[in-house]
């Protein structure tokens, strides 16, 4: 019965949200290859906004693609997709098309405005047993349930770094839910990220899958999204390069939000700081990433442990969320609220 549900919401929400994007092959018609076409989907560029989005310096980078061409690229798109100034109103109107996705906590929802906002990146991060992967098990059932305004659930890509997604997870969350156990897992696109360069490999793959299917995957999750970096990069003198890398990879992830308007949620590892001792700070733990991991995520999330089963959650860091806290429970059916 429910696999029946998702498949009328697929073919319902197909139509309507094909008139988000552009497609890529528009250019065939404004004279560009196909040949060239097939390079740009090669790359994970399939609408025509990924296009502005990408620079020409990145663009020229494919293989068969010369400075003219690209040059002749960009100009058609700019003639198709208006990438300059719009007014406040529009964006407003604009956003009327963004999504919250619940986290299964009405108490943790309300922190966060309503649920996980889609076209951003929201970040927990923590220590371990502070309940990251357990918010991201909770994130893949509740994503493909209809919630308020009008959302109508949809699938759900999972990168694990760390290997601890466990599938076993998900149908004790689904019986919660009453959810089918086979139709739930077949909605949820899982890959096993090996190495920092795997993990940014992984991100044209998804963005070539919300392509093919379009309006249909609503969450992207990447747990964790710090952890092959900590491995691949060791010491200082390769700290420069993996920041690089890594603003790279979260540039990518906001894009993919953006482009096919889903909700981005990654979770984020601890270090102690030896500084912090001196200067008397309260905590002496912080997320790791540095400035460019703080400044990429639209929502941070610290979450901490609490007594037994309960977990507490602090907004670290939100353009329109004031700084508060929640309390919230891990529970055989996944977050749940704190049982007074």
């Amino acid at each position: 019965m429910y696999a029946n549900a998702v498949e009328e919401q697929e073919v319902s929400y197909g139509s309507e949200a094909s008139v988000d994007f552009q497609d890529v092959d528009l250019l065939q018609s404004h004279g560009i290859n196909v040949a060239d076409i097939k390079k740009l989907k090669g790359a994970g560029i399939c609408t025509i906004k990924g296009i502005l989005m990408t620079t020409a310096k990145k663009l020229c980078n494919i293989k068969g693609l010369s400075e003219a061409k690209v040059e002749k690229i960009k100009e058609v798109c700019k003639t198709l997709c208006d990438s300059g100034f719009v007014t406040a109103f529009e964006v407003s109107e604009r956003r009327k098309n963004i999504f919250k996705v619940s986290t299964g906590s009405k108490e943790l929802d309300k922190l966060l405005g309503g649920g996980l906002e889609s076209m951003s990146i929201t970040e927990a991060f923590g220590e371990f047993r502070t309940g990251k992967t357990q918010l991201s098990h909770t994130l893949c059932v509740l994503t493909q349930l209809p919630g308020s305004n009008g959302y109508s659930g949809g699938k759900v890509i999972f990168i694990d770094t760390e290997n601890t997604f466990r599938p076993d997870r998900l149908r004790s969350i689904a019986d919660r839910y009453n959810l089918d156990h086979t139709a739930m897992l077949d909605n949820v696109l899982y890959a096993r990220a090996y190495t920092s360069e795997h993990q940014l490999e992984l991100l044209d793959f998804a963005a070539a899958k919300c392509h093919e299917e379009p309006g249909i995957f609503k969450m992207l999750i990447v747990d964790s999204v710090m952890a092959l970096f900590r491995v691949d990069f060791s010491g200082r003198g390769e700290l420069a390069d993996r920041q690089q890398k890594l603003a790279q990879l979260l540039a990518r992830l906001q894009k993919i939000s953006e482009e096919y308007n889903l909700a981005v949620f990654i979770t984020n590892q601890m270090t102690a700081d030896p500084g912090a001792t001196m200067s008397f700070q309260a905590d002496p733990k912080k997320p790791i990433g540095g400035n460019i991991l703080a400044h990429a995520s639209t929502t941070r999330i610290y979450l901490r442990k609490g007594r037994g089963e309960l977990r507490i959650a602090k907004i670290y860091d939100s353009p329109d969320m004031p700084e508060s806290e929640a309390t919230f429970a891990i529970t055989g059916g996944g977050i749940d609220d704190a049982k007074e």
